[in-house]
């Protein structure tokens, strides 16, 4: 989360890469194989930044990503997850997320669009895990987003640090808005790296949450935390069978006012079971 002037991004330059003349001697163009979905790009795909303004120059930005998570009887969901302290300092009753279109001609536009946090009495839309800084809320998604939202089986459970033999030096991958800035003017966010910190790491009961050895800025708060086959682990390491959200982004460590450029990231079992609780009687 973070007060800060909207940032002012500068379009990346772009780069065309030209074919070599063909020649009878050289071979026939072969087809390019069609790209294995990964969930690197998938995430990127999934988180929006979410901003509120809180004066004419200034605004409260966090992340936050989407969740493909049906209801009980099957039909289709979307659940946008992010850090409970980031609607916490969003007083009003609406806010903003960060939609993205795509173009005809290959550009991509930023297109943010009104999102109801509160109701007129104040009250929240959205549902807070009770012990952890996460909150859930089923959202309305452009079609886009929708599809592109990840499915609920990515998060990791209870178990799967155990099983997929997760530890201290293991290599992770983070999304988010770091002081309100994006990758570039279409409102992508910015992919940084980390590894885990601290140990043990599970039961999660008791070790809710862990450290990643990365540096936290404002803005980050509620985006994911995720591993993929391109992230390194430690010699010797089972390899999971399939890529997955470790958690989300909470806070940073601070000592004194002074930043340890480590982050502190609330397990993904937790916003299983804030989604879980969406179906109770009582959910927003």
């Amino acid at each position: 989360m973070i007060e800060a002037a909207p940032p002012a991004v500068q379009p990346a330059g772009q780069v065309q890469t030209l074919a070599a003349p063909q020649t009878d001697a050289q071979p026939a163009p072969q087809p390019v194989p069609a790209r294995v979905w990964d969930l690197t790009v998938g995430l990127i795909n999934a988180t929006v930044q979410l901003d509120q303004p809180t004066s004419a120059e200034t605004r409260t930005v966090g992340t936050g990503f989407l969740i493909s998570a049906p209801h009980p009887d099957g039909s289709p969901r979307i659940v946008l997850v992010t850090a409970a302290h980031v609607f916490d300092a969003m007083p009003e009753g609406q806010a903003r997320v960060g939609w993205r279109t795509a173009l005809a001609d290959g550009n991509w536009k930023f297109d943010p669009a009104p999102l109801l946090v509160r109701r007129p009495n104040g009250d929240p839309l959205w549902l807070k895990h009770p012990d952890r800084d996460i909150a859930v809320m089923e959202i309305s998604a452009p079609e886009a987003f929708a599809r592109a939202a990840i499915p609920l089986g990515w998060l990791a459970d209870a178990n799967s640090f155990e099983v997929w033999d997760v530890g201290p030096g293991d290599e992770l991958l983070s999304l988010g808005f770091p002081r309100g800035l994006s990758a570039n003017r279409a409102g992508f966010p910015i992919l940084r790296v980390g590894r885990i910190a601290s140990y043990p790491l599970s039961p999660v009961t008791a070790f809710p949450t862990f450290l990643l050895d990365f540096t936290v800025f404002p803005g980050n708060s509620g985006g994911p935390i995720f591993w993929t086959p391109t992230a390194r682990r430690r010699p010797g390491a089972v390899e999971p069978e399939h890529p997955f959200i470790a958690g989300l982004l909470s806070q940073e460590v601070l000592v004194k006012d002074e930043r340890l450029e480590i982050g502190v990231v609330t397990h993904a079992a937790f916003i299983r079971e804030a989604i879980e609780m969406l179906d109770a009687p009582s959910a927003p």
